[in-house]
């Protein structure tokens, strides 16, 4: 089947043979047609298949057919609206708007935080026809009074799962709780779990569903785990880059200050890299992602900022650092390679502390990934086997003995800030220490029942001072 069939304007199918897309992908073939009706859609489909040209076309499609594309946007208004949770997913899907209609006269305009505001402001005031934006920031234009939505006609919640497991779900419902009622809401997405689902269930009604999660040609990418200690990891790496003479990869680390750590002990081998991480400017991270897709940074040390939406033609290697959690996040890391197609690798550099989220995501692609011994490299402990039937144990509740009372918990006081009193658990106080030793003094002092009998069969002796011993005898 060709783009012409799916009903594409002719330039759009034009635009579209000089990229060199030559028919659709399963989940393209399933989601335009749909879009085009005016339907509502949720959509998944993994990583690298194609979702973006899934929404965007449509988009472009119908902005032709209105007429929009000839008349243009009044002031501060938008015709399309398309959330995606980062900053580089923008400006991804921003890219991908122009090269489809390069043929048309339809601009778009990415907005996202981390940079000066006014030329976006300025952009909207020209008119804008399709907005790309991260959440945050377009909800801070919204009440500076940057834009209205009152002649918005479409929405679309890219990689929805990502933007819930950032956190974007109350500035979501904040935004779509602003749109015009009358609308087309598409949302897309790499897993369907519950929170999306809900997420869906409160912002699209009567939806149409398609989901090509189980039924699509999975991805060809060669997966392998070398075990090794946590501390020859960066060896391990610098060999493995000089064994294969491997041009060009994507290294995945936890944190960033791993990520300049890594790159240090990289350059210290001779091996030049570059830290990509959140905390760096937009500009340099724009500016580093460009010189790596043109060959001219050979190595990316990176956080998760660029697990998702990010196409990096024909890159054939991503390597696991650190495994991520949850197991979600891996599969979108290695979706980095092995797209549209193409065949790519992923290097997993398993340790003791990872071997946890190793299993957790074996479980999840239901499959045992090949353990591959690199000589020299072994660790000190061999790590267990894989086992696709581990269930992790959960802690028994503790179960109160009714026959035995519980030790109450020692609490004392000590004096916080300005005089306030702090109560402490489970640490012994010498106050009421002392307390106790003097009530315990005071009860032994007290007399038994038996001395009293004794005493009354002692008569007390007069001492030379006029005092008694009660102690001696007759």
């Amino acid at each position: 089947m060709s783009f012409a069939k799916l009903g594409l304007s002719q330039p759009i199918v034009n635009a579209l043979d000089e990229l060199n897309y030559q028919q659709p992908t399963p989940i393209q073939a399933k989601a335009i047609p749909v879009a085009l009706s005016g339907n509502n859609i949720i959509a998944a489909a993994q990583t690298g298949t194609g979702k973006t040209a899934s929404f965007v076309l449509p988009i472009l499609q119908r902005l032709v057919a209105s007429g929009a594309a000839t008349q243009g946007v009044r002031p501060k208004r938008i015709k399309a609206l398309i959330l995606a949770p980062t900053r580089e997913l923008v400006l991804q899907v921003q890219s991908n708007i122009k090269a489809y209609s390069k043929n048309l006269n339809i601009n778009a305009l990415a907005m996202y935080g981390g940079v000066d505001s006014k030329p976006q402001k300025q952009a909207l005031i020209e008119g804008v026809h399709i907005l790309v934006a991260t959440p945050g920031r377009l909800l801070d234009m919204y009440t500076q009074r940057a834009l209205h939505f009152d002649e918005l006609e479409l929405l679309v919640l890219d990689e929805a799962d990502r933007m819930l497991d950032m956190g974007f779900i109350d500035d979501i419902n904040r935004i779509v709780e602003r749109l015009p009622e009358r609308r087309q809401s598409m949302l897309f997405s790499a897993t369907l779990n519950n929170a999306v689902r809900s997420l869906a269930k409160t912002n699209i009604k009567k939806a149409t569903e398609i989901s090509l999660i189980s039924k699509e040609r999975k991805p060809l990418i060669e997966q392998w785990a070398i075990p090794v200690d946590k501390d020859k990891k960066s060896a391990l790496l610098s060999h493995l880059i000089s064994q294969n003479s491997w041009l060009q990869a994507l290294i995945f680390i936890g944190t960033k200050h791993g990520a300049a750590k890594l790159v240090s002990q990289l350059e210290k081998r001779g091996i030049e890299a570059e830290s990509f991480h959140s905390g760096r400017s937009q500009a340099v991270r724009e500016q580093i992602l460009h010189d790596f897709k043109a060959g001219k940074v050979k190595y990316i040390v990176a956080t998760g900022v660029v697990a998702r939406g990010i196409d990096i033609d024909d890159l054939k290697l991503v390597i696991n650092y650190d495994l991520p959690y949850p197991a979600d996040e891996y599969i979108h890391r290695i979706g980095r390679t092995g797209r549209a197609g193409n065949q790519g690798q992923a290097v997993s550099l398993l340790s003791k502390d990872d071997f946890k989220n190793f299993c957790a995501i074996e479980r999840k692609l239901q499959q045992i990934i090949e353990r591959r011994v690199e000589a020299e490299f072994e660790p000190k402990k061999p790590l267990p086997k894989s086992d696709l039937n581990f269930v992790p144990k959960k802690k028994p509740a503790s179960k109160l003995d009714d026959t035995k009372p519980s030790k109450p918990e020692r609490m004392s006081k000590s004096h916080g800030a300005k005089g306030h009193s702090v109560t402490q658990i489970g640490k012994k106080s010498k106050s009421n220490k002392a307390k106790r030793t003097q009530l315990e003094r005071q009860r032994s002092d007290k007399p038994t029942k038996r001395e009293n009998t004794d005493n009354q069969n002692t008569k007390a002796t007069p001492n030379g001072d006029g005092s008694f011993n009660p102690w001696l005898k007759r």
